[in-house]
């Protein structure tokens, strides 16, 4: 991290930012991403613009439990917290899925809640329109033993089996099953040759050992998956386990009876790891030396059209490590072929290091760590959002690791309300993840995108929406047509606009004009735009054609 570097800069930007500014954006330049920004906390959910003003927003009769998406067709897929109903217990413990409308009416809601089993962390909406739902179920003494451990490493007597379930959402609070993985079907264990699974470890990567602890004291709770993400393009399911401090990758082409095996698929090995990162200690072919993760969260295929595609990101936080610091990472998983990893024989999955870490060392300790939560989203202009959950704050960064945007939650999630701009944060402001959307994304196709009040109390954003040649919005209307354009488009609106923008879907400005009713775009190549129109008062966005 280039904080050291960035403070001349960042000195220079401040002399015309309020320096009062302690919760919400703290910190602006032009060079941040042109999108809106989806956090959730406490029983609120907020899409924001990068002066923090409100968009949109969600309520819910839960806290967090604990990922939100906007979807591609507007609505919001959020999981909550049950408080009670489970025998399972966790940090990050769900229980409820929860859809809503982009006006926050409640569509469907799903418990995955009863003393045996309970959705935790994430979840994930596929494009199918089916959702993902990590699960814990409880793994009873026996069935432990059976497959293998330890009884020196039962110390609760039971263990949590680590369950993806997809669903199809049916009606209003009912859903179908259509596939399923656990991974109590892909251990191995070198303890006992007359109990199930028995094996040798370092020959068998593609199975979890169900005696490595990472240093752990065998709890219930051995595995911690803390996220679980899709890719489409390869048709893989990427997989974190905080406590082992691996990432995994597994075929979700199967059929729940090829998952619960080592065959079949568009993979050929069932629902076995295809892939595994970060601490090679747990299949015994490498030691603490060779490990690279330390409860991670978050890691995800870079999507397609940006940069490192394909690769993948993830927060890295430091969790064990002395000394304590984060990082982002970005690894390039080695392959044959597209979603087929090459492992050579004897030696650790590869890649030997990250292509890209961002950290601060510049001083200890580092003023970036979280321990917990957290994430890294490459952006569309090369940029990365970075999420340091634990403090609740959001940081974007350019291609030369500057930081060009700051924002820090603002809300208490205690008492379910926001503290006062100039106030010190709540050190119950926890962000379990951040996701940035471009002003072209499908979900604000046909809405008014018009920024209300920012979420912190008495708010001051004259010095950010100056900044970034934006004022503060009310409602307005505007008709733009014909769509698709071709050479012009005509403008008319109840209200005076002084100026016009247009963003490509990187987020880079492309145009800029005095307000008028028609408009030459003839000079812009075919593709989808966002227009932003402005006064002293007033904003309208919307998306654009040009053919």
């Amino acid at each position: 991290m280039k904080r050291i570097l960035f403070i001349a800069f960042f000195l220079l930007v401040s002399a015309n930012f309020k320096a009062q500014n302690t919760v919400g954006t703290t910190f602006v330049t032009p060079e941040v991403y042109e999108g809106l920004t989806l956090i959730t906390t406490g029983t609120k959910t907020f899409l924001i613009d990068n002066c923090g003003q409100i968009i949109n927003e969600w309520s819910s009769n839960y806290l967090p439990g604990n990922a939100v998406y906007l979807m591609p067709n507007g609505k919001l897929l959020r999981a909550g917290r049950v408080m009670t109903g489970s025998s399972v217990s966790m940090g990050g413990a769900g229980g409820i899925i929860e859809i809503f409308d982009w006006d926050g009416n409640l569509e469907w809601s799903y418990l995955v809640n009863d003393q045996n089993k309970r959705q935790h962390h994430d979840v994930y909406p596929m494009p199918n329109g089916n959702i993902l739902i990590l699960v814990a179920t409880v793994m009873s003494q026996q069935e432990a033993f059976d497959a293998g451990r330890d009884p020196n490493f039962l110390p609760d007597g039971r263990l949590y089996n680590e369950q993806i379930i997809e669903v199809e959402p049916i009606g209003t609070n009912q859903a179908n099953i259509v596939w399923e993985w656990n991974i109590k079907n892909h251990l191995v264990q070198d303890f006992d040759n007359s109990k199930e699974n028995f094996g040798v470890i370092s020959g068998t990567p593609e199975k979890l050992d169900i005696n490595f602890l990472n240093g752990g004291d065998g709890s219930e709770n051995w595995l911690h998956f803390n996220s679980i993400q899709y890719d489409a393009n390869v048709d893989q399911i990427v997989i974190s386990s905080r406590n082992l401090s691996e990432i995994y990758i597994i075929d979700h082409s199967t059929t729940t009876q090829e998952a619960a095996g080592s065959t079949g698929g568009t993979y050929g090995k069932g629902g076995d790891f295809l892939f595994r990162w970060g601490n090679p200690q747990a299949y015994q072919q490498g030691t603490e030396l060779d490990r690279k993760l330390y409860g991670q969260h978050y890691p995800h295929f870079i999507k397609p059209g940006l940069i490192d595609e394909g690769k993948i990101i993830l927060f890295n936080n430091g969790f064990g490590r002395t000394p304590k610091f984060s990082e982002v990472m970005i690894i390039d998983p080695p392959e044959s072929t597209d979603g087929v990893y090459v492992k050579q024989s004897g030696l650790p999955f590869g890649p030997a290091s990250a292509d890209y870490v961002y950290s601060d060392l510049s001083e200890f300790p580092s003023p970036f760590f979280s321990s917990i939560v957290s994430g890294a989203q490459r952006l569309p202009n090369g940029n990365t959002l970075v999420c340091e959950g634990r403090t609740g704050e959001v940081f974007e960064l350019n291609q030369n690791d500057e930081i060009v945007w700051s924002y820090i939650n603002p809300f208490d999630s205690n008492t379910d309300a926001s503290v006062n701009q100039g106030d010190p944060p709540s050190t119950s402001n926890l962000l379990f993840r951040a996701t940035k959307y471009s002003l072209s994304y499908s979900a604000f196709d046909n809405k008014t995108l018009t920024a209300g009040l920012p979420i912190e109390g008495n708010p001051d954003v004259s010095n950010c929406n100056s900044i970034l040649s934006q004022q503060d919005f009310e409602i307005t209307k505007a008709k733009v047509y014909p769509v698709p354009a071709s050479n012009t488009i005509n403008i008319t609106s109840e209200t005076d606009f002084d100026k016009g923008f247009i963003f490509n879907v990187l987020g880079n400005k492309v145009l800029e004009f005095q307000y008028r009713n028609q408009i030459d775009v003839s000079s812009l190549n075919s593709g989808i735009y966002v227009l932003k129109l402005s006064n002293a008062k007033q904003s309208y966005t919307t998306k654009i054609i040009i053919k």
